[in-house]
């Protein structure tokens, strides 16, 4: 399936998927992290937006389904190369030389997924009863897409599939480093210091956003050229995020212990917040 035909789609949180132990982008709770801070910071016209699109079993809570782009990931096999975008093996990146699929295609990774769902929901506001579109589908892979471009991993390395074939452990675990970054920091975080609830995991994370970072918000939200979205810029810091930590010390067949995770999981956090507020600025410049 071409990537600009995707077109409507039935709406299916597939129940079966969740058989299937396989997790993409933050996991879980760091997803749901990312869209829980984002829906308080919508707009009133982004919030009825929203609520509008999401089905009625969310009741109106966007952190509820957004994994689901994991989990329809076995029946729409096409959205696979739209989770992540790699580099080849160098610390930069561009949308030309990048951002393609295994067989070329351009367009296809995550910064040209959210540029494509971006373009789908600028028809919410058309004024026509029909769209070519599956609008809540296309808000579930945004809201899902803005928060995997934010996993430095998920802008890694082409060899090792964003450190995908780099087998560490963590602490006694054995593990990928990629799941390391989805997962392990966030779920060792919360057993060691919010008594393993993601709910006091994110208002920590809220609080720093209206403190300690309070003076970087507006530039986090800020796009160039009247841009909707600028999902080139997320995926240029998350190289740099990848080379300067990610990768750094983590070589095949290292232990990662206190030093590696007391380092990183404040960039984690930096990552999951800067999710969240785009994801909201995104939505609000959207739906305005």
């Amino acid at each position: 399936m071409s990537f600009k035909s995707f077109k409507v789609l039935a709406l299916t949180v597939v129940s079966v998927s969740l058989l299937f132990p396989v997790i993409h982008g933050w996991g879980i709770d760091g997803h749901f992290t990312v869209c829980s801070i984002a829906q308080p910071r919508l707009s009133e016209a982004a919030a009825d937006a929203v609520k509008q699109l999401l089905p009625e079993y969310a009741n109106n809570d966007l952190g509820s389904l957004c994994s689901w782009a994991d989990n329809v990931r076995f029946r729409y096999p096409w959205s696979g190369p739209l989770h992540y975008v790699n580099t080849p093996d160098v610390c930069n990146y561009k949308y030309t030389r990048d951002c393609e699929d295994e067989n070329g295609e351009k367009g296809r990774c995550v910064s040209g997924a959210i540029k494509n769902y971006t373009t789908q929901l600028l028809t919410y506001n058309d004024g026509s009863s029909q769209t070519d579109y599956n609008l809540t589908e296309a808000l579930l892979f945004l809201s899902h897409f803005m928060g995997d471009i934010h996993q430095p991993l998920h802008a890694g390395f082409a060899s090792d599939k964003g450190g995908n074939t780099i087998d560490v452990h963590w602490y006694t675990r054995k593990q990928v480093l990629h799941h390391v970054w989805d997962a392990s920091i966030i779920e060792t975080a919360e057993e060691r210091f919010y008594d393993s609830n993601v709910d006091q995991f994110i208002d920590a994370i809220q609080q720093n956003i209206t403190t300690a970072w309070k003076d970087l918000v507006d530039g986090w939200e800020t796009c160039g050229g009247n841009l909707k979205t600028c999902p080139d810029k997320y995926a240029s810091e998350g190289i740099k995020a990848a080379c300067d930590w990610a990768y750094k010390g983590a070589e095949e067949g290292s232990v990662l212990e206190d030093d590696y995770f007391l380092s990183r999981f404040p960039i984690v956090n930096l990552r999951l917040a800067q999710g969240g507020v785009r994801l909201a600025a995104t939505l609000n410049r959207i739906f305005q």
